[in-house]
C-alpha cells in the first residue's frame, strides 16, 4: 500500500497557518479513504506581516529554503511515495512546490486559502495593510487611536493568509496556474476548505497509479502560464524572486528575468484587486476564481500555454479553465476588466537595468503612480533609519530613497519593506517620493517601488556607492535604472569603499550568508 506524506506549515502564532493542522487531518482521511496510507509531518514557517519592521524579517526568505530541505528531507528519508503539501504564508507555497521539484514524486499542493475582510463598526471594511498604513494616518492625526486600534483588532478576522492579491495569494494563483493544484485552490477562503480536502485523496490516487509526477506537470510552459496569472492579477513582485527559484528546483535551466519581459509584453493588468486597487481575493472567487481568469485569458489569446498539464487526471489547463471557470456576472466584469480597457497595457512587473542594477531590478509598476521619476537620493543604511526618518518628517516630496545593506547576505535575508512603504502612504508621500532597495517589498506594497537591486551593497554594487543628493533616474517605461554620477566620481568613491563585516556570524543566518545566491537568479541556496 502506498504511503503518502502529508507535510503541513502548521503553526499556531499567525492566521495563515493556524488552521493549517485540521486540514492536515482532513486530507489524511481522504487519503485513507482512497485506500492509501497518510502519514502526517510539519515543518516550520514565518509570518511576514508579523515580522517586518522587525529583525525577525531576516528570517523570512530564507524560511522558504528551510521549508523546501524540511520536506525533502523527511520525504526522502522515509521512503514516502507521494507527497501532499499543506501552505498558508508567503514563503510556505515556493519553499512547498521546490520540495516537490526536488523529489519529482507524485504529489500537489492544497493551499490554506485567502482570509476574510475585516468590518469596522462604521461598516467599513479593513485587510492587514490597512493596519499598516494606520500608523502612517496616525502620525498625521488623519485617525485617532481609537479608530487606528481598532482596524488592529479587526484587520484579521479569521484563519487564511492576506486577503489581498498579495505574495501569498499571488503564488497560490501562480501555483495553480501550473497546475499543481485542485481548482480553485488560490481563490477559496480558509474557512470552505472541507470540500477540496475530501478530493485530494482521490487525486493522489490517481497520480500514484499513473506515476504522473511534479515534472511531468511543471516545464516552462506551466511557468509561463504562472507569469501570465500573476501579471493578469496585479500580483506581488515576490513572485519574480519565488518562480526563479522554483524553476531552478525543477532544473529548468533555461527560465531568467527574460521570460518575465517576453511575458509582460503580451499580458495586461486587468484585476482591479488591492493592494492598490478595490477587491480583494474572497471577491475574485465569488466570481469564479483563478479558473475563470485562466478562461478569461485563453478565450482572448493570452494565456501562454492552455497545453500545459495539470495533476487533475492529465487534463490541460485549458480543460479546466472551461470546466471550473464559469465567470458570475457581474461581479467578474467589476474586478477583471476587458483587455481592450486594461488597467495597464502591459505586465507591471518590470525589469529595470542601468547603472544603477547592472544585473537587474524589480518594480511594480501598475501605471497609476507614474512611469518616469527623477529625484535626489535620500540614503539609508538599515530600514530603522528610514523609519526614524518618516517620523521626523525628514523626507522631502520628489526624494529617491535610497535603502541599502539590506539585500540577501547584507540584512541578511532581503527583508521586506512593508512597514516603509506602508508609512510613506500614511504620511502621505507615497505619491511623490519613489524608493530603491537590494531588499524587496512585500505584495501589499504600491507605489513607485524599485526593489531586488543586483548586485547588492554588500557585494559591492553601485547601491553601495550612492551619496545624499545624487541624481537618480527611473525610467519604468523603457525599463532603466541608473545614478547620473559621472564615472570619475564613482571610481573614486570605489576606492573609499570596503565591504561591511558579515550581519550574522552564526546560526541559520550564517549560513543563509555564504549559501545565498543574487536576487536575480532566485536568492536559492542549492
Amino acid at each position: 500500500m502506498a504511503q503518502v506524506g502529508i507535510a503541513s506549515v502548521w503553526w499556531e502564532g499567525n492566521p495563515c497557518n493556524m488552521h493549517l493542522l485540521d486540514l492536515s487531518e482532513r486530507i489524511k482521511k481522504s487519503v485513507e479513504a482512497a485506500g492509501l496510507v497518510g502519514l502526517r509531518y510539519n515543518t516550520i514557517g514565518v509570518s511576514d506581516a508579523m515580522a517586518n519592521g522587525t529583525e525577525g524579517m531576516k528570517y523570512s526568505l530564507q524560511s522558504r529554503d528551510l521549508i523546501a530541505d524540511s520536506i525533502e528531507t523527511v520525504a526522502a528519508a522515509q521512503f514516502y511515495d507521494g507527497i501532499i503539501t499543506i501552505p498558508g504564508c508567503d514563503k510556505n507555497m515556493p519553499g512547498a512546490i521546490m520540495a516537490l521539484g526536488r523529489l519529482n514524486r507524485p504529489g500537489l499542493m492544497v493551499y490554506g486559502g485567502t482570509i476574510r475582510r475585516g468590518t469596522l463598526s462604521s461598516g467599513k471594511t479593513c485587510n492587514i495593510v490597512d493596519a499598516f498604513e494606520g500608523y502612517g494616518k496616525r502620525l498625521r492625526n488623519e485617525i485617532s487611536q481609537e479608530e487606528q486600534e481598532e482596524i488592529i483588532a479587526k484587520a484579521c478576522p479569521g484563519a487564511g493568509a492576506c486577503g489581498g492579491m498579495f505574495t501569498a495569494n499571488t503564488m497560490a494563483s501562480a501555483i495553480e496556474a501550473m497546475g499543481l493544484t485542485l481548482p480553485k485552490t488560490a481563490s477559496l477562503p480558509a474557512e470552505f476548505k472541507e470540500t477540496e480536502c475530501v478530493q485530494v485523496g482521490s487525486t493522489m490516487r490517481y497520480l500514484l497509479e499513473n506515476d504522473l509526477k511534479p515534472r511531468d506537470i511543471v516545464t516552462k510552459d506551466s511557468i509561463l502560464n504562472a507569469i501570465a496569472i500573476v501579471t493578469a492579477a496585479g500580483g506581488s513582485t515576490n513572485a519574480v524572486l519565488h518562480l526563479l527559484a522554483i524553476a531552478r528546483a525543477f532544473e529548468i535551466n533555461d527560465f531568467s528575468y527574460t521570460d518575465f519581459e517576453r511575458i509582460g509584453k503580451m499580458t495586461p493588468v486587468l484585476c482591479d484587486m488591492k493592494p492598490w486597487g478595490k477587491y480583494m481575493m474572497e471577491d475574485l472567487h465569488d466570481a469564479g476564481g483563478i479558473p475563470a481568469l485562466l478562461h478569461f485569458l485563453h478565450e482572448h489569446n493570452i494565456l501562454p500555454a492552455p497545453h500545459a498539464r495539470t495533476i487533475n487526471h492529465g487534463a490541460t489547463i485549458a480543460e479546466i479553465a472551461k470546466q471550473y471557470g464559469q465567470r458570475n456576472e457581474p461581479s467578474f466584469s467589476q474586478i477583471v476588466r476587458s483587455p481592450h480597457n486594461p488597467i495597464k497595457s502591459e505586465g507591471h512587473l518590470a525589469i529595470l537595468r542601468g547603472s544603477l542594477a547592472p544585473q537587474g531590478s524589480v518594480g511594480k509598476i501598475t501605471g497609476k503612480e507614474g512611469l518616469l521619476f527623477q529625484g535626489k537620493a535620500h540614503v539609508f543604511d538599515s530600514e530603522p533609519q528610514v523609519l526614524e526618518a518618516i517620523e521626523s518628517n525628514a523626507i522631502s516630496p520628489g526624494s529617491v530613497i535610497v535603502i541599502r545593506y539590506v539585500g540577501p547576505k547584507g540584512a541578511p535575508g532581503m527583508p521586506e519593506m512593508l512597514t516603509v512603504t506602508s508609512m510613506l502612504v500614511g504620511v502621505g508621500l507615497t505619491d511623490s517620493c519613489a524608493l530603491i532597495t537590494d531588499g524587496r517589498f512585500s505584495g501589499g506594497t504600491h507605489g513607485f517601488c524599485i526593489g531586488h537591486i543586483a548586485p547588492e551593497a554588500t557585494e559591492g554594487g553601485p547601491i553601495s556607492l550612492v551619496q545624499n543628493g545624487d541624481l537618480i533616474r527611473i525610467d519604468a517605461q523603457n525599463r532603466t535604472i541608473d545614478l547620473l554620477v559621472d564615472q570619475d566620481i564613482l571610481d573614486k568613491r570605489r576606492q573609499l569603499w570596503s565591504p561591511p563585516p558579515p550581519a550574522a556570524t552564526l546560526g541559520v543566518l550564517s549560513r543563509y550568508i555564504k549559501t545565498v545566491s543574487s536576487a536575480a537568479t532566485g536568492c536559492v541556496t542549492d
